[in-house]
Protein backbone atom coordinates (compact mmCIF):
# COMPACT_ATOMS: atom_id res chain seq x y z
CA UNK A 1 0.00 0.00 0.00
CA UNK A 2 2.89 2.35 0.74
CA UNK A 3 4.32 1.79 -2.71
CA UNK A 4 0.89 2.47 -4.23
CA UNK A 5 0.64 5.80 -2.42
CA UNK A 6 4.12 6.81 -3.53
CA UNK A 7 3.32 5.85 -7.13
CA UNK A 8 0.10 7.85 -7.01
CA UNK A 9 1.91 10.93 -5.69
CA UNK A 10 4.50 10.51 -8.44
CA UNK A 11 1.79 10.36 -11.10
CA UNK A 12 0.12 13.48 -9.69
CA UNK A 13 3.44 15.34 -9.70
CA UNK A 14 4.13 14.30 -13.28
CA UNK A 15 0.67 15.45 -14.36
CA UNK A 16 1.20 18.82 -12.74
CA UNK A 17 4.57 19.16 -14.44
CA UNK A 18 3.09 18.25 -17.85
CA UNK A 19 0.27 20.73 -17.33
CA UNK A 20 2.81 23.44 -16.54
CA UNK A 21 4.84 22.64 -19.66
CA UNK A 22 1.77 22.61 -21.90
CA UNK A 23 0.63 25.93 -20.49
CA UNK A 24 -2.45 24.73 -18.65
CA UNK A 25 -3.19 25.63 -15.08
CA UNK A 26 -2.02 23.26 -12.32
CA UNK A 27 -4.41 20.36 -11.89
CA UNK A 28 -5.88 19.03 -8.68
CA UNK A 29 -7.50 15.64 -8.91
CA UNK A 30 -9.24 15.78 -5.55
CA UNK A 31 -11.75 18.31 -4.33
CA UNK A 32 -10.58 20.61 -1.48
CA UNK A 33 -11.90 20.38 2.00
CA UNK A 34 -15.36 21.98 2.47
CA UNK A 35 -13.93 24.53 4.90
CA UNK A 36 -11.26 25.68 2.43
CA UNK A 37 -12.41 27.69 -0.61
CA UNK A 38 -10.91 26.86 -3.97
CA UNK A 39 -8.98 30.15 -4.30
CA UNK A 40 -8.45 30.92 -0.63
CA UNK A 41 -4.71 31.28 -1.07
CA UNK A 42 -5.13 33.71 -3.94
CA UNK A 43 -3.40 31.38 -6.38
CA UNK A 44 -5.00 30.54 -9.69
CA UNK A 45 -5.69 26.83 -9.22
CA UNK A 46 -7.86 24.60 -11.36
CA UNK A 47 -10.13 21.89 -10.05
CA UNK A 48 -10.71 19.05 -12.50
CA UNK A 49 -14.10 17.37 -12.21
CA UNK A 50 -15.45 14.90 -14.73
CA UNK A 51 -12.81 15.95 -17.25
CA UNK A 52 -13.69 19.67 -17.29
CA UNK A 53 -11.36 22.32 -15.92
CA UNK A 54 -12.94 24.97 -13.71
CA UNK A 55 -10.99 28.13 -12.85
CA UNK A 56 -11.69 31.53 -11.37
CA UNK A 57 -13.51 34.00 -13.59
CA UNK A 58 -10.72 36.58 -13.22
CA UNK A 59 -8.32 34.29 -15.05
CA UNK A 60 -10.12 34.75 -18.38
CA UNK A 61 -10.88 37.52 -20.83
CA UNK A 62 -14.54 37.14 -21.69
CA UNK A 63 -15.26 37.61 -25.39
CA UNK A 64 -18.85 38.51 -24.58
CA UNK A 65 -20.56 35.61 -26.37
CA UNK A 66 -21.96 33.24 -23.77
CA UNK A 67 -21.78 30.12 -25.91
CA UNK A 68 -18.23 30.82 -27.03
CA UNK A 69 -16.98 31.73 -23.55
CA UNK A 70 -18.55 28.57 -22.14
CA UNK A 71 -17.00 26.39 -24.83
CA UNK A 72 -13.59 27.93 -24.04
CA UNK A 73 -14.01 27.24 -20.34
CA UNK A 74 -14.56 30.88 -19.39
CA UNK A 75 -12.96 32.80 -22.27
CA UNK A 76 -9.43 33.48 -23.41
CA UNK A 77 -6.80 33.12 -20.66
CA UNK A 78 -5.57 36.54 -19.55
CA UNK A 79 -2.03 35.44 -18.79
CA UNK A 80 -1.23 32.97 -21.52
CA UNK A 81 -0.34 32.45 -25.15
CA UNK A 82 -3.40 32.28 -27.41
CA UNK A 83 -3.22 31.30 -31.08
CA UNK A 84 -5.37 32.92 -33.77
CA UNK A 85 -5.04 30.94 -36.96
CA UNK A 86 -5.77 31.91 -40.57
CA UNK A 87 -5.79 28.97 -42.94
CA UNK A 88 -4.95 30.99 -46.06
CA UNK A 89 -2.93 34.10 -46.83
CA UNK A 90 -6.04 35.99 -47.90
CA UNK A 91 -7.36 35.57 -44.34
CA UNK A 92 -4.55 37.77 -42.95
CA UNK A 93 -6.76 40.86 -42.86
CA UNK A 94 -9.56 38.95 -41.13
CA UNK A 95 -7.18 37.53 -38.53
CA UNK A 96 -5.72 40.99 -37.89
CA UNK A 97 -9.21 42.47 -37.55
CA UNK A 98 -10.23 39.80 -35.05
CA UNK A 99 -7.02 40.37 -33.08
CA UNK A 100 -7.70 44.12 -32.96
CA UNK A 101 -11.19 43.37 -31.66
CA UNK A 102 -9.64 41.40 -28.82
CA UNK A 103 -7.16 44.23 -28.23
CA UNK A 104 -10.10 46.62 -27.91
CA UNK A 105 -11.54 44.38 -25.18
CA UNK A 106 -8.16 44.18 -23.44
CA UNK A 107 -7.68 47.96 -23.46
CA UNK A 108 -11.00 48.44 -21.71
CA UNK A 109 -9.36 46.87 -18.66
CA UNK A 110 -5.81 48.17 -19.12
CA UNK A 111 -6.35 51.71 -20.27
CA UNK A 112 -3.29 53.80 -21.00
CA UNK A 113 -0.99 50.87 -21.79
CA UNK A 114 0.24 50.31 -25.35
CA UNK A 115 0.11 47.17 -27.49
CA UNK A 116 3.24 45.83 -29.19
CA UNK A 117 2.80 44.15 -32.59
CA UNK A 118 5.86 42.15 -33.67
CA UNK A 119 6.43 40.72 -37.13
CA UNK A 120 8.95 40.29 -39.89
CA UNK A 121 9.34 42.53 -42.92
CA UNK A 122 7.80 39.79 -45.05
CA UNK A 123 4.65 39.81 -42.93
CA UNK A 124 4.08 43.55 -43.04
CA UNK A 125 4.89 43.78 -46.75
CA UNK A 126 2.45 40.98 -47.57
CA UNK A 127 -0.47 41.86 -45.29
CA UNK A 128 0.15 45.57 -44.69
CA UNK A 129 -0.32 47.59 -41.52
CA UNK A 130 -3.56 48.68 -39.83
CA UNK A 131 -5.00 52.01 -40.92
CA UNK A 132 -4.70 54.65 -38.20
CA UNK A 133 -8.14 56.19 -38.72
CA UNK A 134 -9.72 52.76 -38.86
CA UNK A 135 -8.16 51.86 -35.51
CA UNK A 136 -10.00 54.66 -33.78
CA UNK A 137 -13.24 54.44 -35.74
CA UNK A 138 -13.74 50.67 -35.56
CA UNK A 139 -11.96 49.62 -32.39
CA UNK A 140 -11.55 52.72 -30.27
CA UNK A 141 -7.76 52.30 -30.33
CA UNK A 142 -5.65 55.44 -30.52
CA UNK A 143 -2.81 55.17 -33.07
CA UNK A 144 -0.19 55.91 -30.42
CA UNK A 145 -1.40 52.90 -28.39
CA UNK A 146 -0.32 50.45 -31.11
CA UNK A 147 3.42 50.04 -31.53
CA UNK A 148 5.01 48.01 -34.35
CA UNK A 149 8.33 46.22 -34.38
CA UNK A 150 9.53 45.04 -37.79
CA UNK A 151 12.29 42.47 -37.51
CA UNK A 152 14.48 41.40 -40.43
CA UNK A 153 14.32 37.70 -39.52
CA UNK A 154 11.99 35.37 -37.67
CA UNK A 155 14.62 34.68 -35.02
CA UNK A 156 14.77 38.39 -34.22
CA UNK A 157 10.97 38.63 -34.08
CA UNK A 158 10.81 35.74 -31.61
CA UNK A 159 13.44 37.35 -29.41
CA UNK A 160 11.62 40.69 -29.41
CA UNK A 161 8.31 39.02 -28.58
CA UNK A 162 9.84 37.03 -25.72
CA UNK A 163 11.45 40.10 -24.20
CA UNK A 164 8.26 42.15 -24.58
CA UNK A 165 6.08 39.37 -23.14
CA UNK A 166 7.94 39.55 -19.83
CA UNK A 167 7.23 43.28 -19.44
CA UNK A 168 4.20 44.65 -17.62
CA UNK A 169 4.49 47.96 -19.51
CA UNK A 170 2.43 46.46 -22.38
CA UNK A 171 -1.23 45.57 -22.17
CA UNK A 172 -0.62 42.71 -24.64
CA UNK A 173 1.88 41.49 -27.20
CA UNK A 174 1.00 40.33 -30.72
CA UNK A 175 3.37 38.12 -32.71
CA UNK A 176 2.46 37.57 -36.37
CA UNK A 177 4.04 34.59 -38.14
CA UNK A 178 3.65 33.38 -41.71
CA UNK A 179 3.55 29.69 -42.60
CA UNK A 180 4.96 26.93 -40.40
CA UNK A 181 8.61 27.81 -39.71
CA UNK A 182 10.75 25.28 -37.89
CA UNK A 183 11.84 27.84 -35.31
CA UNK A 184 8.24 28.20 -34.13
CA UNK A 185 8.28 24.90 -32.27
CA UNK A 186 7.08 23.76 -28.87
CA UNK A 187 10.18 25.16 -27.19
CA UNK A 188 9.68 28.66 -28.59
CA UNK A 189 5.96 28.74 -27.79
CA UNK A 190 6.57 27.41 -24.28
CA UNK A 191 8.94 30.30 -23.63
CA UNK A 192 6.33 32.78 -24.87
CA UNK A 193 3.65 31.15 -22.75
CA UNK A 194 5.84 31.13 -19.65
CA UNK A 195 6.71 34.82 -20.10
CA UNK A 196 3.02 35.67 -20.48
CA UNK A 197 2.15 33.76 -17.31
CA UNK A 198 4.87 35.45 -15.28
CA UNK A 199 3.92 38.93 -16.48
CA UNK A 200 0.18 38.33 -16.23
CA UNK A 201 -0.35 39.61 -19.79
CA UNK A 202 -1.85 37.95 -22.88
CA UNK A 203 0.29 37.12 -25.91
CA UNK A 204 -1.56 36.65 -29.20
CA UNK A 205 0.12 34.48 -31.82
CA UNK A 206 -1.26 35.27 -35.28
CA UNK A 207 -0.64 32.53 -37.84
CA UNK A 208 -0.89 33.17 -41.57
CA UNK A 209 -1.44 30.21 -43.88
CA UNK A 210 0.20 27.74 -41.55
CA UNK A 211 -0.60 24.21 -40.52
CA UNK A 212 -2.08 23.47 -37.12
CA UNK A 213 1.27 22.53 -35.61
CA UNK A 214 1.54 21.65 -31.92
CA UNK A 215 2.13 24.73 -29.77
CA UNK A 216 2.01 25.52 -26.07
CA UNK A 217 -1.00 27.81 -26.56
CA UNK A 218 -3.94 26.49 -24.50
CA UNK A 219 -6.40 27.98 -27.00
CA UNK A 220 -6.37 27.97 -30.79
CA UNK A 221 -9.07 29.84 -32.73
CA UNK A 222 -9.37 29.40 -36.49
CA UNK A 223 -10.71 32.64 -37.95
CA UNK A 224 -11.99 33.38 -41.44
CA UNK A 225 -14.21 35.99 -43.03
CA UNK A 226 -17.98 35.65 -42.88
CA UNK A 227 -20.43 37.35 -45.28
CA UNK A 228 -21.38 40.79 -44.04
CA UNK A 229 -25.01 41.40 -43.17
CA UNK A 230 -26.96 44.25 -44.70
CA UNK A 231 -26.67 47.60 -42.98
CA UNK A 232 -29.44 48.30 -40.50
CA UNK A 233 -31.48 51.47 -41.00
CA UNK A 234 -34.60 52.94 -39.42
CA UNK A 235 -36.66 51.43 -42.22
CA UNK A 236 -34.96 48.04 -41.83
CA UNK A 237 -32.04 46.31 -43.58
CA UNK A 238 -30.73 48.21 -46.58
CA UNK A 239 -30.63 45.80 -49.49
CA UNK A 240 -27.27 45.50 -51.25
CA UNK A 241 -25.34 47.32 -48.51
CA UNK A 242 -22.44 46.07 -46.41
CA UNK A 243 -22.89 46.20 -42.65
CA UNK A 244 -20.68 45.31 -39.71
CA UNK A 245 -17.59 43.13 -40.14
CA UNK A 246 -18.23 39.48 -39.41
CA UNK A 247 -15.94 36.60 -38.47
CA UNK A 248 -16.37 32.86 -38.60
CA UNK A 249 -14.62 31.42 -35.54
CA UNK A 250 -13.85 27.72 -35.08
CA UNK A 251 -12.37 26.33 -31.88
CA UNK A 252 -9.32 24.33 -32.88
CA UNK A 253 -8.05 23.72 -29.36
CA UNK A 254 -9.20 24.65 -25.86
CA UNK A 255 -8.94 23.53 -22.27
CA UNK A 256 -12.32 21.84 -22.36
CA UNK A 257 -11.75 20.23 -25.77
CA UNK A 258 -15.26 21.28 -26.79
CA UNK A 259 -15.58 21.97 -30.54
CA UNK A 260 -17.72 24.77 -31.88
CA UNK A 261 -18.27 27.14 -34.77
CA UNK A 262 -19.55 30.68 -34.30
CA UNK A 263 -20.35 33.66 -36.52
CA UNK A 264 -19.50 36.89 -34.71
CA UNK A 265 -20.19 40.48 -35.68
CA UNK A 266 -18.11 43.35 -34.35
CA UNK A 267 -20.07 46.40 -33.24
CA UNK A 268 -17.78 49.42 -33.87
CA UNK A 269 -20.02 51.71 -31.83
CA UNK A 270 -20.13 49.64 -28.64
CA UNK A 271 -16.78 47.90 -29.25
CA UNK A 272 -18.31 44.52 -28.51
CA UNK A 273 -19.08 41.24 -30.26
CA UNK A 274 -22.54 39.94 -31.09
CA UNK A 275 -23.37 36.46 -32.25
CA UNK A 276 -25.27 36.04 -35.47
CA UNK A 277 -27.30 33.04 -36.48
CA UNK A 278 -27.25 32.08 -40.12
CA UNK A 279 -30.97 32.62 -40.69
CA UNK A 280 -31.46 35.73 -38.59
CA UNK A 281 -30.64 38.30 -41.28
CA UNK A 282 -30.23 38.43 -45.02
CA UNK A 283 -26.55 38.58 -45.87
CA UNK A 284 -24.74 39.96 -48.87
CA UNK A 285 -23.72 36.97 -51.04
CA UNK A 286 -20.01 36.31 -51.32
CA UNK A 287 -18.21 36.57 -54.63
CA UNK A 288 -18.42 33.40 -56.70
CA UNK A 289 -15.26 34.29 -58.68
CA UNK A 290 -16.97 33.65 -61.99
CA UNK A 291 -19.39 35.05 -64.49
CA UNK A 292 -22.56 36.64 -63.22
CA UNK A 293 -25.57 34.34 -63.40
CA UNK A 294 -27.77 34.87 -66.43
CA UNK A 295 -30.65 37.20 -65.74
CA UNK A 296 -34.24 36.20 -66.34
CA UNK A 297 -35.32 36.53 -69.93
CA UNK A 298 -37.62 39.43 -70.80
CA UNK A 299 -40.17 39.90 -73.57
CA UNK A 300 -39.51 37.96 -76.77
CA UNK A 301 -39.73 40.00 -79.99
CA UNK A 302 -40.36 38.40 -83.38
CA UNK A 303 -38.23 39.50 -86.34
CA UNK A 304 -38.75 38.51 -90.00
CA UNK A 305 -36.45 35.78 -91.18
CA UNK A 306 -33.61 36.89 -93.45
CA UNK A 307 -32.78 35.07 -96.66
CA UNK A 308 -29.43 33.36 -96.66
CA UNK A 309 -26.69 34.91 -98.75
CA UNK A 310 -24.35 33.09 -101.06
CA UNK A 311 -21.42 34.99 -99.62
CA UNK A 312 -21.99 33.61 -96.14
CA UNK A 313 -23.38 35.40 -93.11
CA UNK A 314 -23.09 38.91 -94.57
CA UNK A 315 -26.39 40.43 -95.75
CA UNK A 316 -26.79 40.97 -99.47
CA UNK A 317 -26.98 44.38 -101.07
CA UNK A 318 -30.57 43.72 -102.05
CA UNK A 319 -31.47 43.37 -98.41
CA UNK A 320 -29.85 46.68 -97.51
CA UNK A 321 -30.48 49.27 -100.25
CA UNK A 322 -28.68 51.88 -98.19
CA UNK A 323 -25.43 49.98 -98.71
CA UNK A 324 -25.57 50.38 -102.51
CA UNK A 325 -22.90 52.61 -104.01
CA UNK A 326 -24.09 55.60 -106.06
CA UNK A 327 -23.97 55.15 -109.87
CA UNK A 328 -21.43 57.10 -111.72
CA UNK A 329 -22.83 59.60 -114.26
CA UNK A 330 -21.60 59.86 -117.72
Amino acid sequence: MAMSAVARDTVFALRRQIAKIEGTLPERLQAPEPSVPINASGSDMTLVRRGLAVASADAFLRIGIERLDTALGGGLPRAALSEIHGLETRDAGTVAGFALSLVSLILKERQGLPILWVGTAEIFHEAGLPYARGLHALFGIEPEQLLFSEAPKLLDALWIAEEAARMTAFAAVILEIRGSPQRLDLTATRRLHARAQNAGRPVLLLRQAGAADPTAAPVRLIVSAAPAASRETVAGPLAGSIGRPAFKVDIGKSRTALPGQFTLEWNPNEHAFAERTENSVAVVPASQRGADPASASGAVLAFPALASSASGDQPSRQQHPAHRSPRRAG
